[in-house]
């Protein structure tokens, strides 16, 4: 549970989203990227998952801010401003370790 909410962390840091997934999983260079959508193997292991589990959840249910507007954004009937639920980079306290 705590590293499918880094992965989807880690997917808005790097604005990867359910829309561009693929895209960005075909041209990745960076090792984190990589290593996040299981082009370069290990952390799938280490965990006991497929090397493309954070893939898997992000092609699904898409990054962390996906699912929150999803269920608490600007259109929804419970809007709730995001605040300190933002990343690190946006003044929130959201942060994931690197996925190594």
């Amino acid at each position: 549970m705590q590293w499918t909410a880094f992965a989807l962390f880690t997917a808005e840091e790097y604005d990867i989203t359910s829309a561009n997934v693929d895209d960005v999983k075909a041209s990745a260079t960076d090792p984190n990227v990589m290593r996040l959508l299981g082009t370069e193997a290990g952390m799938g292991t280490k965990l006991g998952l497929s090397e493309e589990w954070a893939y898997n959840i992000i092609k699904l249910v898409g990054n962390y801010e996906e699912v929150y507007n999803r269920s608490l954004g600007p259109d929804t009937p419970t809007y709730i401003p995001r605040g300190l639920n933002s990343l690190y980079t946006d003044g929130g306290l959201l942060y994931a370790p690197p996925v190594r």
